[in-house]
This record gives structure tokens, sequence and C-alpha cells, in this order.
């Protein structure tokens, strides 16, 4: 069987939820929950960041970990219920 690849918007929404379920994170963690690449995601969250849905925040020692705000979480739930009205053909 062929592997397609995913949409950008999957892969925004694969990042919205890795972070808004498990918590916040540092980019490499992403990466693993994600199965994303970190150039891609890079991009990714500055995007995300641009846009309110995510945070950067610097703890101790320099690390930087990425939060989902309130407004990630909201939009999460929109596609959620999208996902529950529309048919979904596999």
């Amino acid at each position: 069987m062929v592997e397609l690849r995913r949409s950008k918007l999957e892969l925004y929404i694969s990042t919205l939820e890795a972070l808004a379920y498990h918590g916040p994170m540092k980019i490499t963690r992403i990466t693993y929950k994600t199965g994303m690449n970190c150039s891609p995601l890079k991009l990714i969250l500055k995007d995300l960041i641009r846009n309110n849905l995510v945070e950067e925040k610097t703890l101790k020692k320099n690390t930087t970990v990425y939060v989902a705000t309130p407004k990630a979480r909201k939009t999460l739930s929109y596609f959620k219920e999208l996902g529950e009205m529309l048919p979904t053909v596999e």
C-alpha cells in the first residue's frame, strides 16, 4: 500500500494536537509526536505562533518549549466537530 503525504492542514492540526494533548514540549519531542522533520516543523511553529495558536516560552538554562494557547484548543474543537459532521472516505 502506498502511503500518501499529509496536507499542510494535516501537519498544522497534528502539531496543535501534540501540544494540546501532551503539554509543553521541546521541538525534538514535537518531531517525535508528529512524525515530522525539524525544518518543516520550525516553519509550522512560526506560523502557529504568528497566529496566536502556540506560544514559545524560555525556561531555565535557555530551554525553549512550545505551548498550545486556548485559541488552539478552541480551533481543534472546531476541527473535531467539523470532522464529525462530514463523511469520511477511506
